[in-house]
């Protein structure tokens, strides 16, 4: 998956014509922090609500103000992990993308990014999640398979969280069952440690409820 894959076009950007008051607005709108700012189909950069806190004129136009992010962006053909790590490290609510030439395309937003873990761990698949721990010396993915497909059950989606100065690993994966209680004295039988277990999501859950089980789900 790349970042032009996940592209939307709900939110529009900005001019640098516009009025403070008129950005204000649209970031309200859109419930975002930030809206990109594009002359000429060029994107010129990333205003935040931070750059206009000191803002005295809101019918004054945003040229005259300081971009704390104006060169933050991704190109079309990045991995998605870096669109992940830019939302990250500049606890961003949209991330813009571009072509070779600066030209503005479109913003992945958060809720692109929901709905695309949402795919990738098959949250709305029914299923019973497993986290184990083990030590990385012993990682075997393979033997963890090996485990669920023995019981009449196979992995659906599953990733690894790994430890700073450690060689402990997290494994979590979900399976296509919502019964795991003998998957999970398999992994018992084959001393992996069980440090949590998760029921499926029920099929009458609201979508807040997905979405804060998701959230959980990935540790976010």
């Amino acid at each position: 998956m790349i970042a032009r894959e996940l592209i939307s076009d709900a939110i529009p950007p900005v001019k640098t014509s516009d009025s403070i008051q008129k950005v204000i607005e649209r970031m309200a709108e859109f419930r975002v922090n930030h809206m990109p700012i594009v002359e000429n189909d060029l994107f010129i950069g990333l205003i935040s609500d931070n750059d206009l806190i000191e803002a005295h004129d809101y019918s004054g136009s945003i040229a005259g103000i300081n971009l704390s992010l104006n060169n933050t962006s991704v190109g079309q053909e990045q991995h998605i992990y870096d669109v992940i790590r830019l939302f990250d490290e500049k606890r961003l609510s949209l991330v813009p993308v571009v072509d070779d030439n600066r030209a503005y395309l479109g913003v992945v937003s958060i809720n692109s990014m929901v709905e695309y873990f949402a795919s990738i761990t098959s949250v709305k698949e029914p299923g019973g999640i497993i986290v184990l721990e083990i030590n990385n010396r012993n990682n075997s993915l393979a033997h963890i398979a090996q485990i669920v497909e023995s019981n009449n059950a196979r992995i659906l989606s599953s990733y690894l969280t790994s430890f700073a100065d450690s060689t402990r690993v997290e494994v979590t994966v979900k399976v296509n069952r919502t019964d795991i209680s003998s998957i999970v004295a398999s992994f018992i039988r084959y001393d992996y440690s069980v440090i949590a277990t998760y029921n499926d999501i029920k099929a009458d859950d609201t979508i807040s409820g997905r979405y804060d089980q998701l959230m959980n789900y990935l540790n976010l």
